[in-house]
């Protein structure tokens, strides 16, 4: 009898492990989310647009800003305190990051509505937290939208 119980422990451990194998979905990530952010109008200032305590899978970002002239509006991805994503509008032009790169930002739109999108091709894992901020230094911003793509394993 003693011997049928440790079988029943032994399959009930393996069943455990099989679940937690299930939700770690290995190729992929579980539990998919978007979560947004949104400061309008976004005066001269520094503004947190998303935080998300961890641990969790980060997948892409994308940061849209209406109006401003000059470009002099950074965004700044911080995870687990440190920094992985801290470029203006305008240096993303500059630099040439209006098309896809192995660097993992693009910046598309006109001179009126602009839009920094990040991502790489494997999600990048944040154990205590990630931040999605702005710094603004420019006037006449309407509005500034964020939004990150994130999961957990």
């Amino acid at each position: 009898m003693a011997t049928r119980g440790r079988k029943r422990d032994t399959a009930a451990v393996s069943a455990q492990n099989r679940a937690a194998i299930e939700r770690c979905c290995i190729g992929g990530m579980c539990d998919p989310q978007r979560t947004q952010g949104l400061k309008a109008p976004a005066k001269k200032g520094t503004y947190d647009l998303i935080n998300l305590e961890g641990p969790g899978l980060f997948l892409a970002g994308q940061v849209s800003k209406q109006g401003g002239l000059t470009g002099l509006t950074f965004v700044r991805l911080q995870i687990d305190g440190r920094s992985v994503v801290d470029i203006s509008f305008v240096a993303a032009r500059n630099l040439g990051y209006t098309q896809q790169n192995s660097f993992g930002l693009v910046l598309l739109g006109t001179s009126v509505l602009q839009n920094l999108t990040f991502g790489w091709p494997a999600p990048l894992v944040y154990k205590r937290s990630l931040k999605l901020s702005v710094v603004v230094n420019e006037t006449g911003v309407v509005q500034i939208l964020a939004n990150v793509l994130r999961g957990t394993c």
